[in-house]
């Protein structure tokens, strides 16, 4: 079974972004040891956009086949002017109001747990879930493994990981990694 990864750039007060979402300034934090750990490990949670920008259009995915991500989150890509942000992935956006201005973008605007629950029982690679922390909230109890980039910063306030209610869901922490930037992987599983 394809597990759903909720990869996701974060404080370290845990805000993914500031009140609107906006996250750009984690990029700052991209030096070379950091993108080469993203290119060895996870090269497809690299949008097109930069994928291309830094000749890398040819990397295979490792990990994921699949992405999921909201409707805030993909708005910030139709911003730049760009409507396939993973066009090297199958793209979902979650959206109850959004028509889709590329054909490979699906626009999921249905039971979005029960469409996860089918594409997990999918064949292929697992699914990566982009962001933003409504959809997350919404996704929560299919959230199979969280890979927690934290870069050391304090936002105050700002977006949180996950914008749901109060629920205790246990993981356990099964890698960490620091880099020379002071930015922190942690890799955790669900506890089933």
């Amino acid at each position: 079974m394809r597990k759903l990864t909720y990869f996701i750039a974060v404080s370290i007060d845990g805000f993914i972004g500031d009140p609107e979402g906006r996250a750009a300034f984690f990029t700052e934090y991209v030096d070379q040891e950091f993108l080469d750990f993203l290119v060895e490990e996870y090269p497809e949670t690299l949008p097109s956009q930069g994928r291309r920008a830094l000749e890398l259009d040819h990397l295979e995915n490792r990990r994921f086949d699949t992405v999921i991500q909201g409707r805030a989150s993909y708005d910030l890509a139709l911003e730049e002017g760009v409507p396939s942000p993973y066009a090297h992935l199958r793209q979902y956006v979650a959206s109850r109001t959004l028509t889709s201005p590329d054909p490979a973008v699906e626009i999921v605007s249905g039971d979005l747990v029960e469409r996860v629950r089918e594409w997990k029982a999918e064949p292929g690679r697992d699914i990566y879930l982009c962001g933003g922390s409504r959809l997350a909230g919404e996704l929560l109890d299919e959230v199979d493994q969280l890979v927690i980039k934290t870069y050391p910063e304090v936002l105050g306030s700002g977006m949180p990981m996950f914008a749901a209610p109060f629920a205790r869901t246990p993981f356990t922490l099964r890698s960490t990694r620091t880099f020379g930037n002071d930015v922190l992987v942690r890799i955790y599983d669900r506890l089933r």
